[in-house]
């Protein structure tokens, strides 16, 4: 037996199932126990979650780490224990934080699983036995009712009315008739293979037989499986650390190797200047920066946990705030996938059908006026048919506080427009019994019932508008039946084909009031044209206003859909993502296209159709080569690859399926469309308040750099020692870039005037600021240091040690905004930053009139006179910066204007 992938939809059903050696009898017991060993379980790989100790250890994989690992045993191995200490704490701390919120990530995501297994009802030798889905085998035949979930890829051999909803697997918003046809071409796409059932999806309606032709990873579901563990993908803050790691390596070797050079030449020693190299390298490193960056991005983590959205990864919070394109799935991320009758036509009139979802109210309009049905007599007898054709259900959950539908989904939308005019299908039911039916069949294109109305048998019929006006000779209009002419023929043709061409999905409406009592094909002739239905998948209510914020933001949104060309444009237009010239391709015409030509066509493209997983991941891909940072939304399996994919992948948490959920980097959970508008206001302000943190932290470094390199080419001593650098770097730094880490969010983030994140933390804005800052702060120490150092040494040492101390009090208000003057803004709106610098002021004094530290730090008591000294000079750094912000402000008004 070969069970490889084959064309099965093109294989007759003997072919079939000779080929899997089995019978419409099913397997034998002992073949399916054979099969089972031979081929392994029905299920797919699933990686198991890591340990604690895995978990904990995977925190150190950062060359950041590394490196201040490395400076922590070079600081211990001079003797530093308390500075080595201090190194170690801080990554341990950092360390614990992160496997807390990873850890609590991954305990709701396993609440997320069901908690039961599903079973399939399956045919051996002859008889029907329930088991375990992971115990199907190929060969097996599954017997599929109503609502039950498909357990593995199979060909269909009979059906009744059989109807799969697909849409997590194909993207197909409208669930699918199946039959037992034989597909001649050998290379349909799966949502094409209308005699074929996959894994992963359900049935929505009627019943039917299936032998199966794959289990596990070979179904279509299993592939997608495989492709998600092939693909290798990187959050940005990741590679963005990583660089920086790597630029930190080389700015601290080369600095080092210069420093110690100059220094030897200049006739100091050895071991002083290798301490002072290993010191001023301390320095350069931001040993701050690891612990700071988890605490910004676990209060990110915390505030987006408060608007249901569950963060899988810290990092992945600030990927959102560099996303420019969201890319995103239709069916259950803008749609609801409930679907709904939007337009009526009955009687020469277009009607307006409002309401939510399937919740049996809304407004209907005419004329944008708002009517009453009762005043509209054709209205009602369309509500009537309606009622009479659904035999959906429909009900009230009280848990979830939602109406939901058991059966046809077309048939539910008619349900809750009938119940929208009036009509109550168990009332009806009870004054026109159902006495013949005929379930809709894909070949006939039409549903039909007859029930008793007084003495007459009344015949109604919904189906395929094409289909119903080659039925019909009448048409009703006020109230009476007249013959159909071919111009009004003509006319309803043009009517249903206008409503296609908005995207809307056409269902006509036809009756018979004098129809035999048992129903046959041959008896559907001669009917009277009622009216026709215009579809639509809901859209999510948060949708729109979703879209406009990301507008205002900057962000664009693309659509990606396996939905038709038509219906995914006209959501997208209602939805506000596709504008009059968009451009909108489909999978077909992408595989036409060179990945430069794909490239070129972004720009211009908003809605993407008809497109398979493996379009998707070009798409993503695509993007990616232009220079994007995507993120990408989805819910079903379909979704899967792209979600891994994209730069940031976001699933639905509850109707999203288990493999979207696992590919994702963060999950809604409420499944509000909206949350991930805020969840990038939130990224972006994790993105501000990292880089405030780094220029900081980078600015000061630099300023000491500068200083003792300036020291040294002027011939000058060491203007400051090494335990007064490391004094600098995890005292002053320590305190402040903790409490700049939490600065409130700024306005305007998601307005037009924020600024894109770059690709890199470290861009030229910032580089240019840093030598704003770090030019007075050398300029004023070496100017201060070169007034002492002649006469008394430790003075001037402590003079340098305090101006630099100063200067970064100073700096870190700097830092609180790039272009708003510091004193315009709201001194206590970050109480921490001014309990921050009081402290480090209070500590500064410690430093220099404390006998203890004052023998550590070879500090000595300063006089009134040398602070007023100090303060000027270290004030030059604000007005440096403020200059700075002067000129930006009025750049960026000359840009925008």
């Amino acid at each position: 037996m070969n069970v490889m992938i084959q064309p099965w939809h093109s294989f007759s059903l003997e072919k079939t199932f000779e080929k899997l050696e089995s019978s419409d009898r099913g397997l034998s017991l002992d073949a399916a126990k054979e099969r089972l060993k031979r081929y392994g379980a029905n299920s797919l790989p699933e990686e198991k979650p890591p340990s604690k100790l895995r978990l904990f250890l995977s925190q150190f994989q950062s060359p950041l780490i590394y490196i201040l690992l490395a400076a922590g045993a070079v600081v211990f191995a001079m003797g530093e224990t308390i500075d080595s200490s201090i190194i170690l704490a801080v990554l341990l701390v950092n360390a614990i934080v992160g496997v807390i919120q990873e850890g609590k990530a991954q305990n709701t995501l396993l609440a997320l699983k069901k908690l039961v297994e599903t079973n399939a009802t399956v045919l051996r030798n002859g008889k029907e036995f329930i088991i375990p889905d992971r115990e199907v085998v190929s060969g097996d035949i599954l017997i599929l009712q109503e609502g039950e979930r498909i357990s593995a890829d199979a060909r269909v051999i009979f059906s009744q009315n059989l109807k799969i909803d697909e849409a997590s697997l194909t993207g197909e918003s409208e669930a699918i008739y199946k039959n037992t046809d034989v597909l001649e071409r050998n290379d349909l796409p799966t949502a094409d293979q209308k005699n074929m059932v996959w894994k992963g999806t359900h049935v929505v309606s009627g019943n039917g037989r299936v032998v199966v032709v794959t289990t596990g990873l070979g179904t279509v579901i299993g592939g997608i499986a495989k492709q998600i563990s092939a693909i290798d993908t990187e959050i940005p803050l990741k590679a963005n650390i990583r660089y920086l790691s790597r630029a930190i390596i080389v700015i601290v070797a080369v600095i080092s190797a210069v420093i110690f050079t100059v220094g030897i030449l200049s006739g100091h020693s050895a071991k002083e200047m290798f301490t002072t190299v290993v010191s001023l390298s301390v320095s350069i490193i931001p040993e701050g920066l690891p612990i700071v960056m988890t605490l910004v991005l676990a209060t990110g983590v915390w505030r987006m946990s408060k608007r249901n959205a569950l963060v899988k990864k810290l990092q992945a919070v600030e990927a959102l705030g560099q996303a420019r394109v969201i890319a995103v799935d239709k069916t259950g991320t803008i749609t609801k996938n409930e679907l709904v009758i939007r337009k009526a036509w009955t009687g020469g009139n277009l009607f307006e059908i409002g309401g939510i979802g399937y919740e049996p109210k809304g407004e209907i309009k005419f004329d944008e006026k708002i009517v009453n049905s009762a005043n509209h007599e054709e209205l009602l007898y369309l509500g009537k048919a309606a009622s009479l054709l659904a035999s959906a259900r429909l009900s009230y959950a009280e848990e979830t506080k939602d109406w939901r539908i058991a059966g046809d989904p077309t048939e539910a939308a008619m349900l809750v427009f009938a119940e929208k005019t009036g009509f109550h299908k168990d009332d009806l039911l009870r004054e026109s019994p159902l006495i013949s039916e005929i379930p809709f069949d894909y070949r006939l294109k039409y549903h039909a019932t007859v029930h008793q109305v007084g003495e007459k048998h009344f015949l109604t019929v919904a189906g395929a508008p094409e289909t119903i006006l080659a039925l019909c000779a009448d048409i009703r209009r006020e109230g009476k039946n007249h013959p159909l002419s071919k111009s009004e023929k003509e006319e309803l043709e043009t009517t249903f084909i206008r409503m296609s061409e908005k995207g809307l999905r056409v269902l006509a409406i036809a009756v018979r009031h004098d129809a035999p009592k048992q129903l046959k094909t041959e008896s559907i002739r001669s009917l009277s044209f009622v009216g026709f239905f215009g579809m639509q998948d809901t859209l999510r209510p948060e949708v729109k206003g979703a879209m406009q914020r990301a507008k205002d933001a900057g962000i664009r949104v693309v659509m990606i859909t396996g939905d038709h060309k038509i219906t995914a444009r006209s959501i997208a237009k209602e939805a506000g993502i596709y504008q009059e010239g968009d451009a909108v391709l489909t999978g077909n015409e992408i595989e036409k296209m060179h990945d430069a030509e794909l490239i070129d066509k972004l720009a211009s493209t908003t809605v993407f159709a008809r497109v398979t997983p493996e379009h998707k991941m070009r798409i993503i891909n695509a993007y990616k080569k232009r220079g994007e940072i995507i993120a990408m939304t989805g819910d079903g399996v379909n979704d899967a690859p792209s979600l891994v994919a994209a730069d940031l992948g976001v699933s639905m948490g509850k109707i999203g399926t288990e493999v979207a959920k696992e590919a994702s980097d963060i999950v809604l959970l409420d499944d509000n469309f909206g949350s991930i508008i805020s969840a990038i206001e939130e990224g972006r302000s994790i993105y501000k308040t990292i880089k405030k943190v780094i220029l900081y932290l980078f600015s000061t470094s630099a300023g000491e750099v500068l200083t003792i390199s300036g020291a040294l080419f002027l011939g000058y001593p060491l203007p400051i020692l090494a335990a007064q650098i490391i004094w600098l770097n995890f005292v002053t730094d320590g305190f402040l870039d903790v409490a700049l880490a939490m600065e409130p969010k700024e306005d305007g983030l998601l307005s037009g005037k924020f600024e894109h994140p770059k690709k890199y933390l470290v861009d030229s804005l910032m580089i240019q600021r840093m030598a704003v800052m770090a030019i007075p702060m050398m300029a004023g120490t070496l100017f201060l240091f070169s007034r002492y150092f002649e006469a008394d040494i430790a003075k001037a040492w402590t003079i340098s040690l305090t101006v630099l101390a100063v200067f970064q009090w100073f700096n870190a208000w700097n830092c609180r905004s790039e272009n708003k003057s510091i004193f315009s803004m709201d001194w206590f709106s970050n109480k921490y930053l001014v309990g921050a610098t009081l402290l480090v002021i209070a500590l500064q004094m410690a430093a220099i009139y404390a006998p203890v530290m004052q023998k550590l730090l070879r500090t000595v008591p300063l006089e009134l006179s040398d602070w007023l000294l100090i303060i000027p000079v270290a004030a030059s750094i604000v007005a440096a910066e403020e200059l700075r912000k002067l000129f930006y402000r009025r750049s960026f008004i000359t840009k925008s204007a």
